[in-house]
């Protein structure tokens, strides 16, 4: 394994117009959770998560074509309403997949909240794209619950 394999971040950031405990909820309740969890035509039938330090968590995935899969990982850091830190892995890897780490930070700013999104760890920059599509539609999908809850 060369140096640069598993030093590879993603960094994503979203504003939502809410507050950072109600954000927090959808990051950290498995009943809310699984209503924007994955990308566009995605589901999440299963959902547990005992978001503490050292708590674990599972979510089943289902594509919109084929087999569902799944992803799991511990809870690092949570900080409630403020941070939350995970580690990230599929439990059906590809070669190229390896354990992450994410880091959620949520920051009041005027009209609401800024979720700042680190994951790092990833091998490939394919498999970082693979995760920033995935985010970045899922984010869209948690906007939406947010606004629908207005």
């Amino acid at each position: 394994m060369d140096e640069q394999q598993g030093s590879l971040v993603l960094e994503l950031e979203l504003a939502v117009a809410a507050p950072r405990g109600q954000v927090f909820r959808l990051l950290t309740d498995p009943d809310v959770l699984v209503k924007w969890w994955g990308p566009e035509g995605f589901t999440t039938p299963e959902a547990s998560l005992d978001p503490r330090p050292g708590g674990s968590y599972r979510l089943t995935m289902q594509p919109p074509d084929g087999e569902a899969f799944h992803l799991a990982g511990e809870f690092v850091d949570v900080d409630p309403p403020r941070h939350l830190e995970y580690t990230f892995r599929w439990e059906e890897p590809v070669p190229d997949d390896r354990e992450t780490v994410v880091s959620l930070s949520l920051e009041p700013v005027d009209g609401g909240t800024q979720v700042v999104l680190t994951q790092r760890g990833f091998a490939t920059e394919e498999r970082l794209e693979l995760h920033r599509n995935g985010w970045t539609e899922s984010f869209r999908k948690l906007a939406a619950v947010l606004r629908a809850a207005t």
